[in-house]
């Protein structure tokens, strides 16, 4: 299966890719960039260490090459600033997605591929996608909460001493300021997290605000994310290549779950060959169900922006 990047020489298309490879399950890896002489950088290094990791290819291309993706992860746009919110960027990267969109469009592509957007505001940027392009909607997606779930479980782990792994809860709703936790049905090994007698609600505010101001710590501190947004974006393929059919909360065109509509935004949602398979509509909180329906209506409140 072949995965092209676009905007593959930045740090978390560059990241991103460098997680395919590891994993050796895709077997083309197309790094598609503005700067060409970046994107060929970042292939040629990444193809140095082809013989340590797997047997795929790696190179630089351009859209013509890219006709017979099966997979198209979108990363390229302009970094948010440690002050600014994902929803900020709208203004500054619309332009340069509709560009894009319609340079695959253009290029012509498989009819059954799928287009994965990282770009920020992800949620904005995925409906606008699942609009544009010829597509099924289903075929379209976006990382959505995907890094805001790994932080939240790696942070949870990491207070309570617990393997990363065994930690399962999710963050739902919007990538940014309304993003929602859901404790409810947090677990560790299978157990309810709520049994640890430590996850008081101090303690859960504390998380999940660390959570929330993850993005603009590592921003400060390093000038912005790549190796964990590069993991859940490979996560997110994989899941596609392999027909896991795994449970994520990617952003999707919500199609009724929890009473939304006509919004991209994550939801409970499973993944495999065909894009979304399914949205799956688990009980939530009251407050929790409350946050999520508050999310999508800021969301749809920034999509008259731009339309």
């Amino acid at each position: 299966m072949k995965v092209t990047i676009i905007g593959g020489g930045g740090r978390v298309g560059s990241n991103a890719a460098f997680a395919l490879q590891c994993a050796g399950i895709v077997s083309e890896i197309q790094i598609l960039d503005a700067n060409a002489e970046l994107a060929e950088g970042e292939a040629l290094d990444l193809m140095h260490g082809a013989s340590a990791l797997a047997d795929q290819k790696i190179y630089s291309g351009d859209y013509t090459r890219s006709a017979d993706s099966d997979f198209f992860v979108i990363t390229a746009g302009l970094r948010r600033q440690p002050d600014e919110s994902r929803l900020d960027l709208i203004n500054r990267n619309v332009s340069l997605f509709k560009q894009i969109l319609q340079s695959i469009q253009d290029a012509g592509h498989k009819p059954d591929t799928k287009v994965f957007v990282v770009s920020n505001p992800v949620d904005i940027l995925t409906k606008l996608a699942a609009e544009t392009l010829d597509l099924p909607w289903q075929h379209v997606m976006g990382l959505g909460t995907m890094l805001d779930t790994a932080r939240f479980r790696s942070l949870i782990a990491t207070e309570f001493d617990l393997a990363p792994t065994q930690v399962k809860a999710l963050i739902l709703g919007e990538h940014g300021d309304s993003m929602v936790p859901i404790w409810s049905s947090a677990t560790v090994g299978g157990l309810p997290l709520a049994g640890l007698k430590e996850l008081n609600p101090h303690m859960q505010d504390q998380l999940f605000t660390r959570t929330k101001g993850s993005g603009s710590e590592v921003i400060s501190r390093k000038g912005g994310a790549g190796w964990a947004v590069g993991a859940t974006i490979a996560e997110s393929i994989h899941a596609m290549a392999l027909d896991k059919k795994a449970l994520l909360p990617v952003s999707s065109w919500v199609q009724g779950a929890y009473g939304i509509r006509d919004v991209c935004l994550s939801v409970p949602t499973v993944v495999g060959r065909a894009g979304v398979i399914d949205q799956v509509e688990i009980d939530l909180w009251p407050k929790e169900k409350q946050g999520l329906e508050a999310s999508a209506r800021a969301l749809k409140e920034t999509l008259k922006s731009v339309q």
